[in-house]
This record gives structure tokens, sequence and C-alpha cells, in this order.
């Protein structure tokens, strides 16, 4: 399946890493899309060298090379490109996930004033009656974007906070970064195993899902 990935300015680059590593290992063809914010952040989170890469496209090639599986393939996508396959309906693909969603996306694809890739590819999704999954990572959050959140919903996107459960006894930051992730891929229809469901007898790790 081809899916649309776009990684936004919010803190929280480790959910797109592991989404794109999760959705790779599965087989899936996944357009990686970038923003100037999220570039920054995965610089800053991921790399360790600062919010101020020197180059935006080293940033993103890294990233896709870091947690891009084999298994799968990688388009890396540039945010100014509306013109790729993606942002037309007629491409065939029918599902995005915005991991992490920074509330300056969210209030873009809301209110369907995009000028980039990945508000272009939210709407869409929305007009197509696609599959749209959002990852907001803000607390606490003002009336505007609980506002925001309404509309995408209202819209028909899936509104999914970065809100790990504690059930499954995680062990580390990897563990509760795979639930997360884990809940957006059931919403897009993806087998995964990145977490022990409720009732079933072991305790998952982000080992036991590697």
């Amino acid at each position: 399946m081809r899916i649309f990935l776009g990684v936004t300015g919010a803190s929280g680059a480790l959910y797109g890493a592991r989404s794109l590593a999760a959705l790779t290992a599965a087989g899936h063809h996944v357009g990686l899309c970038v923003s100037d914010a999220g570039a920054r952040v995965i610089s800053h989170e991921i790399l360790g060298e600062g919010p101020r890469p020197a180059s935006y496209a080293d940033v993103v090639a890294r990233f896709a090379d870091m947690f891009g599986n084999p298994e799968g393939a990688v388009d890396v996508l540039d945010a100014d490109d509306i013109a790729c396959s993606f942002a037309s309906g007629s491409s065939g693909a029918r599902a995005a996930l915005v991991a992490p969603c920074s509330t300056s996306t969210l209030g873009r694809i809301a209110h369907g004033t995009g000028d980039n890739l990945i508000h272009r590819v939210a709407e869409v999704m929305l007009k197509e009656r696609g599959r749209l999954v959002v990852m907001p990572r803000e607390t606490p959050v003002s009336l505007i974007q609980l506002r925001n959140m309404v509309a995408i919903t209202e819209a028909g996107g899936v509104v999914l906070p970065a809100a790990p459960g504690f059930y499954a006894m995680p062990q580390s930051i990897d563990d509760l970064v795979d639930f997360v992730v884990g809940k957006a891929l059931d919403v897009l229809g993806i087998e995964h195993a990145l977490f022990a469901r409720w009732g079933q007898p072991h305790v998952a790790t982000a080992e036991d899902a590697r």
C-alpha cells in the first residue's frame, strides 16, 4: 500500500521515526515529507545537532536512511512539491499519517488553508474519503486547537494525540513511542506487533517488536 507520512515541527520526532520504520518493515511504500520545522526538530531530537541544521536535505536524507526499512520503499518528497503524485486524488493513495502534527499544521488542515505538500495530502485524504490520522503532541491545548481537532474529526479525519498507555508495562521510551505509533497503525488498518494488546498473555517491549 502507498502511504504518505508527514513529519512536522512538533516535539516528538521519534513518533515519525518509528512510524517510518514500522510502515516500511511491513512492506509499504512510503512517501516521506518533512517540513522545514520538522527537519529542525529531527536535527535536535534525533541527530543531536541542534535545531538549526546546515542542510535541510541532508537531515531528511539521513532520517530516511536511519529509519527506512529495506522491506519497503521510501520516496523523499519536498514539502514544496505540490505537483507530486500524492497531491492528487487520482494517485490511488488512500492513507496518510502526520506524526508528529504541529498545532499550526493542525489549523491549516482544519481550515483548508494549506500551503505545502503535507497540508495538501491531508486535504486530498479528506475529500477522497481516505484515511487521515494526525498526531498532535501538545499540552495543554487551547480552545482554538480543540476546535481545530473537532473540525478535522467532523471532516472525516482521526485525531490521535501522542498519549501512550501504560497497561502493557512499558520498560523504555521506545515502548511508549511504539504504543502510540501502533494505535495509529490500527486506525490505518495496518497489522503490527508494536505493543501488547489488553488481554494478551505477555508484556510487549520495543525489542519484541523489532
